[in-house]
């Protein structure tokens, strides 16, 4: 390696440990670097970021104050503290699967596992310090955005025969025309170097101009081959998942963002995205859960605002809403309060008092006390011309609708609606359209989730049918993965059908039977669920198919 690009480089080590600072700084002393600084905790990375441009940072994953090394190279990149041309290292004893792989995401320069020899790591230094220094006109124009110069200068460089850099600048090459949205370029470009060989990024941009090109039957058939290899399943439930919404899929959406979210929990943006699809599906258990996820990972990161604390109490609310066991419906008002306290601790300086009365009003709601949710509601400012936060004033035209005040509720909705409408970048389309999808239902809709079911039990029970089923379809429509509510929905259609002699609603029967048979139930619902089983055999039908015997659909 060139002396001077040895000798001159600027490297930033973060370790909190003392011994383990002196051990590399003894280290790469001996290796001949010369310029050399130490940050022991994350804060201060970021301080000497601000002031210097590094050749190099190592970094220690376990830092203890404040931000980890993972929170910490996120910001760097996101606040553009640190650019393409400057080398990054992660260092960590730790190995478990979704810490690396979401450090793997981040797509550090390298990743070294402690202990680690000096040898170790001046092999991973000079690679990675030569390749910054001899491709640093390319990564100058990257981050200038100036993804056109960028691409010539690639171009010049692939022209060289024998370029040691040849698959780093492929690579940058295809980033770069993703990014230029030259889809079709793109897509030429990535079969080129598939023909010669089958690197796994190649196969990810491919997929991705496959996508960007409305080639959605290939670029799922790729995926789903690509789910089977270890190296790329975590990219490819990534982008299924990104493909399924785009196709308005959102249950195969679902499915496949929780499975990425297993595997690497830190993506904070495919945790939100996930969030979001999980309410079009109205799984607010899966939504309450990802927003827990949310605040537990977004603590000290570059995602860590009011919002973060507010928005995992509202989904703990909507939950308990969907929800008719009472000691679920504590735990999550304790969990609710607690959130609130963390705000408060995290946040003492903002402004969210609005906010925090509204979700007040709702616990109220909650625990059957209406008059203090309606007070506490009345008294709050009704401008809401200026829409703040739209996570806000969304649960606040929830609070509205549940209390009663159905056109409140309802012009609000469609102020959020026109809000989102003129600035597209506030909210992603999934949350428009669930918000869309809000206003909907609670257009049609005017009793609040427990009063609508408790007014289909009261019905049902007086042999009111007619009214009941009607009744438990609209709950069932709004909290579909509600176990009690299908059974019952499920015991009144057939009981409809008996006695009023009306025809069966197969669809929604199928629906309803469908969650039932993949769902826990108690020792009572798995009987009374039975006894329909009994019951719909004895009129010929088979709840698995829901179709008559020697008959098609």
């Amino acid at each position: 390696m060139p002396a001077k690009i040895f000798s001159n480089a600027k490297i930033l080590i973060v370790e909190e440990q003392p011994l383990a600072q002196s051990y590399m700084k003894q280290s790469l002393e001996k290796l001949g670097f010369r310029q050399l600084r130490f940050a022991e905790h994350a804060n201060s990375a970021k301080e000497q970021c601000t002031t210097e441009q590094f050749d190099l940072i190592v970094c220690s994953f376990n830092l203890s104050k404040n931000q980890d090394g993972y929170q910490l190279y996120e910001e760097l990149r996101v606040k553009r503290l640190i650019k393409n041309s400057t080398g990054f290292i992660f260092i960590s004893a730790e190995t478990s699967g979704s810490l690396v792989h979401s450090v793997l995401e981040l797509q550090p320069d390298d990743f070294l596992v402690k202990p680690f020899t000096i040898y170790d790591l001046k092999t991973r230094i000079e690679r990675i310090l030569l390749r910054k220094n001899n491709l640093q006109t390319i990564y100058n124009y990257i981050d200038d955005g100036n993804d056109s110069k960028a691409l010539k200068e690639i171009n010049t460089a692939l022209d060289q025969k024998g370029n040691a850099y040849s698959a780093i600048l492929l690579r940058l090459k295809g980033d770069a025309l993703l990014r230029l949205k030259r889809a079709d370029v793109a897509k030429a470009f990535f079969k080129s170097v598939l023909d010669i060989q089958k690197f796994a990024w190649t196969k990810v941009g491919l997929v991705e101009a496959l996508i960007a090109n409305n080639e959605h039957i290939l670029a799922q058939r790729m995926l789903k081959t690509m789910l089977q290899r270890h190296e790329t399943r975590l990219v490819a439930l990534d982008l299924l998942g990104k493909l399924e919404i785009k196709l308005n899929q959102f249950e195969l959406a679902q499915d496949f963002l929780s499975q990425a979210v297993d595997i690497a929990p830190r993506n904070i943006e495919r945790q939100k995205s996930l969030s979001h699809v999980s309410l079009i599906n109205h799984d607010y258990e899966k939504n309450y859960l990802t927003q827990k996820d949310i605040a537990n990972f977004a603590k000290h990161s570059i995602h860590d605002h009011p919002d973060v604390y507010l928005n995992a109490a509202r989904a703990g609310i909507d939950f308990a809403l969907t929800t008719d066991q009472s000691d679920q419906i504590q735990r999550i008002s304790r969990q609710t309060n607690k959130y609130l306290t963390d705000l408060k601790s995290q946040f003492p300086n903002s402004h969210n008092q609005a906010q925090i009365d509204v979700l007040n009003a709702r616990l109220h709601y909650l625990k059957d006390e209406h008059q203090k949710a309606k007070m506490l509601i009345e008294q709050l400012d009704d401008d809401d011309n200026h829409i703040r936060s739209v996570d806000g004033a969304l649960d606040k035209a929830k609070a509205f609708h549940e209390l009663g005040f159905h056109h409140k509720a309802q012009s609000l909705f469609n102020q959020i609606i026109s809000h989102c409408e003129r600035h597209p970048t506030v909210s992603d389309p999934v949350y428009l359209r669930y918000i869309q999808q809000q206003q909907s239902e609670r257009r049609d809709i005017k009793m609040g989730p427990k009063e609508l079911n408790n007014h289909a039990v009261t019905q049902f029970n007086r042999g009111q049918l007619n009214t009941a089923l009607e009744a438990f379809t609209q709950a069932f429509r709004i909290m579909p993965r509600n176990s009690s509510i299908a059974l019952n929905l499920l015991q009144c259609l057939f009981d409809n059908t008996k006695q009023n002699g009306q025809s069966l609603n197969t669809m929604m029967a199928k629906k309803c039977y469908a969650l039932l048979n993949t769902t826990a139930l108690d020792n009572e619902q798995q009987q009374r669920f039975n006894k329909i089983v009994l019951q719909a055999t004895a009129m010929g039908l088979t709840l698995a198919n829901l179709e008559e015997p020697g008959k098609t659909k």
